[in-house]
């Protein structure tokens, strides 16, 4: 007569199904952080071939409304017309690696430029550090009359919970926000979009063009592993458990 089976095998049944579930779970977001990674890789090549494309002139403000962004964001474009200085803004910025002699802390100056054709784009004119913010500290940079910009079409700045709140009464801005900007400032017929200038020198040096850097987060290769590492230590941890217990509550033999 052989002894009774333990109960511990058959009382593992519940836990060893949220453990096969979870291990699912895990290899899934793995897998969905892998497929980000190369949707986030062909993302960024196809963007820095974009800004490599030769400059084509800005479509009429007619047409604003419904260009895709998608795929005019970071697309050399040309557009003639008249700054606004007087309506210039600042909006802060730190450079860590310029392509130009200045860095750090400080301002884009954001000016709008009154287009030929109609319409108002507000321009990225560039760099100034921070002990330059004053106009008057660059007057030879306040370029009048007719001028030729070319530079990058650039979506609109995203805001985050640790976005500082704007302060239009000093001019001063915390993203590159057109809407925003332009209802401060009342301008009317904004692109809703900017372009951030090449890097023509300005009379003056200042502002510094040129200073768009490829701004594409890409942690999904450190999320995947740490996903499939979780994986990897649910699946230990369950042998590990298994391995214990069998020693604990082994097996009646017949």
């Amino acid at each position: 007569m052989s002894a009774a089976a333990p109960a511990w095998p058959r009382l593992l049944v519940w836990p060893g199904l949220l453990i096969l579930l979870s291990f699912v779970v895990l290899i899934g977001l793995g897998t969905w952080q892998v497929e980000r990674l190369h949707w986030k890789e062909g993302l960024i090549a196809e963007v820095t071939e974009r800004t490599h494309l030769k400059p084509v002139p800005l479509p009429p403000s007619a047409d604003w409304g419904r260009l895709d962004i998608d795929h005019w964001d970071y697309r050399p474009v040309t557009l003639r017309g008249r700054f606004r200085h007087d309506l210039e803004i600042r909006v802060y910025t730190f450079i860590g690696e310029p392509k130009g002699k200045l860095g750090g802390a400080g301002y884009w100056v954001l000016t709008p430029l009154v287009l030929d054709g109609g319409g108002t784009v507000i321009v990225n004119r560039g760099f100034v550090p921070m002990d330059r913010a004053d106009p008057a500290t660059r007057v030879s940079g306040q370029v009048p009359g007719e001028v030729t910009v070319t530079g990058l079409l650039r979506r609109p700045q995203d805001r985050n919970l640790f976005t500082p709140a704007d302060q239009p009464a000093k001019r001063l801005f915390f993203t590159r926000d057109p809407e925003a900007i332009a209802a401060d400032y009342h301008i009317a017929g904004a692109a809703p979009f900017t372009v951030d200038a090449d890097a023509t020198p300005n009379p003056g040096g200042l502002p510094q063009g040129g200073e768009t850097t490829l701004d594409f987060p890409n942690n999904h290769l450190q999320y995947a592993i740490t996903w499939y590492g979780l994986a990897a230590i649910l699946v230990g941890f369950t042998v590990a458990l298994i391995l214990r217990r069998g020693r604990a509550h082994p097996l009646a033999s017949p």
